[in-house]
């Protein structure tokens, strides 16, 4: 069967070959206008003073020898002071690994050795998990964000203000998040400076903002998503952006109601409590007009139901961190129920059946994509890049998904093997090889279990040792020390044995079915 690829029905924009700090704030900002605006404190910056401090802390990087093929660690919930590191590190020429700082110290180890990070940026309240997490890696120094005694902070740092430290903008990795991509253990993305900036001009092309826009940042900065969507590209935009540094509702519509915000990105389980939630109720939230969700699928009859709760429309995107994150997402307010919007402009996709066939308009297969923010591959793991990323050039997704006569593309199915709990990814391997470490435990499978809050729950099927007396209770507390909350097995279920295929391989459908 001939190929079908669906293009963009938008039109290709220009992509800059500019570093991506310079299209973010421009050459030298002095615009006063309120940039960022710290929720919790009420503490607000001007572009040009983000611009400033940025273009400071740059110098004193580089002062302590960062630059193109160094990584930095950067651990913080969202505030205006991450951008400045973030942004600082880009300046630089270096590259910065996000990392949650809710993880314990095993997981942030893992990522400082893989990205070989050599300094770690921690905020004021994780400097004592980041200092633990650094034993035994290339990291050289842990700096405060904020003051803490005995430790440098990013104040400290400060120097006279250099321009951008020349990088070619194609190669130079300027961010690594981990995603687990498809199937298997966390791995770090390589964004370079120009998927980043290609993604930003695509996807700001796209969600349409106003002179005067007010956007509330609660989704974390170090996910990809709230990196791009949020920070970068609202930034971009000239949206002043109030940060929150972890999701409260109450917080949440009081910031909403102080602030007049106009843009409220969100995932599915913040819609539902939207629509839900009594509180909604003792807030003004007029001033929302838009409520755009993405990191997983959001049902149509839960979109309409708080869009007529808050009075505002509710949209949705797709995207993964592979693709800087955005392939396809709704213009403006122009949505289909359940449509996770139309494809981005300079993007090109298939949908392609198990045998390998393109299928054309709503035939239902695995997404596939190709353009500008396609990753530059995973960092040390050629072969997971190879088996993402084919030799055409498309990129597997793994999600199964159809598009409409109109270009509308909906998410369908997955198969890859990730849970998606509250928008974050949860790798069934990483949790099967931490559970099977259990004395009591001599095999495990991991899957999502369908729920209306998180939209999906870990589930471990596990088969006990001969003898053994491990509660349902013992296991989960097991996980819960090792693991980020998000991560936590929620639910236990004892087999005497795991399904699996000839080659060994997990059948997770017959879990999932029985």
């Amino acid at each position: 069967m001939t190929d079908h690829v669906f293009h963009s029905p938008l039109p290709d924009v220009e992509i800059p070959e500019t570093p991506l700090t310079e299209f973010v704030f421009g050459d030298s900002p002095s615009d006063k206008r309120i940039a960022m605006i710290d929720g919790p404190t009420g503490v607000q910056w001007t572009f040009k003073e983000l611009s400033d401090t940025i273009h400071r802390l740059a110098g004193g990087l580089v002062g302590l020898g960062l630059g193109p093929g160094t990584s930095v660690g950067l651990m913080a919930p969202n505030m205006p002071e991450y951008t400045i590191v973030f942004h600082a590190v880009a300046v630089a020429g270096a590259s910065v690994t996000t990392i949650n700082p809710t993880y314990g110290a095993e997981e942030v180890r893992f990522q400082l050795q893989d990205a070989r990070a050599t300094i770690l940026f921690a905020a004021r309240g994780f400097v004592d998990t980041a200092v633990e997490a650094a034993e035994g890696t290339s990291v050289a120094e842990v700096i405060s964000i904020g003051s803490v005694p005995g430790y440098r902070s990013i104040d400290d740092l400060m120097a006279d203000p250099i321009e951008q430290v020349p990088v070619d903008v194609h190669d130079q990795v300027v961010v690594l998040p981990y995603s687990s991509g498809t199937t298997g253990f966390p791995k770090g993305v390589m964004l370079t400076h120009y998927n980043l900036v290609a993604n930003l001009a695509q996807s700001n092309a796209m969600l349409e903002y106003h002179s005067g826009e007010v956007a509330l940042a609660v989704l974390p900065f170090f996910h990809i998503y709230g990196m791009q969507v949020l920070m970068n590209g609202l930034l971009a935009e000239g949206v002043t952006v109030v940060t929150m540094p972890r999701f409260d509702m109450e917080q949440a519509l009081a910031l909403i109601q102080e602030h007049g915000v106009t843009q409220f990105y969100a995932v599915p389980p913040i819609v539902l409590g939207l629509a839900k939630s009594p509180l909604v109720d003792q807030f003004d939230v007029s001033s929302l007009r838009k409520i755009f969700s993405g990191a997983a699928p959001l049902g149509a009859d839960l979109a309409a139901e708080a869009a007529t709760r808050v009075g505002c429309v509710v949209v949705q995107g797709y995207g993964m961190t592979e693709l800087s994150p955005i392939s396809h997402a709704t213009v403006g307010a122009n949505s289909k129920p359940g449509s996770n919007g139309v494809t981005a402009p300079n993007t090109s996709c298939r949908i392609v059946d198990p045998e390998g066939n393109d299928l054309g308009v709503d035939g239902e297969g695995e997404l596939w994509i190709k353009g500008p923010q396609v990753m530059k591959g995973y960092l040390n793991n050629p072969e997971a890049t190879a088996t993402t990323i084919d030799a055409g050039g498309w990129l597997h997704t793994g999600d199964v998904a159809r598009i409409d006569a109109d270009g509308h593309m909906y998410i369908v199915d997955r198969v890859k093997e990730l849970i998606k709990y509250k928008g974050f990814q949860v790798p069934p391997a990483e949790l099967e090889a931490l559970i099977v470490t259990h004395p009591d435990v001599v095999d495990v499978a991991v899957i999502g279990v369908p729920d209306v809050e998180a939209g999906e729950i870990p589930k471990a099927f596990v088969v006990r040792r001969p003898g053994a007396s491990a509660s349902a209770d013992d296991i989960m507390a097991f996980v819960a020390e090792h693991v980020a909350s998000y991560k936590r097995i929620r639910m236990v279920e004892f087999v005497d044995a795991i399904p699996k295929s000839a080659s060994g391989k997990i059948l997770r459908r017959e879990l999932r079915s029985a």
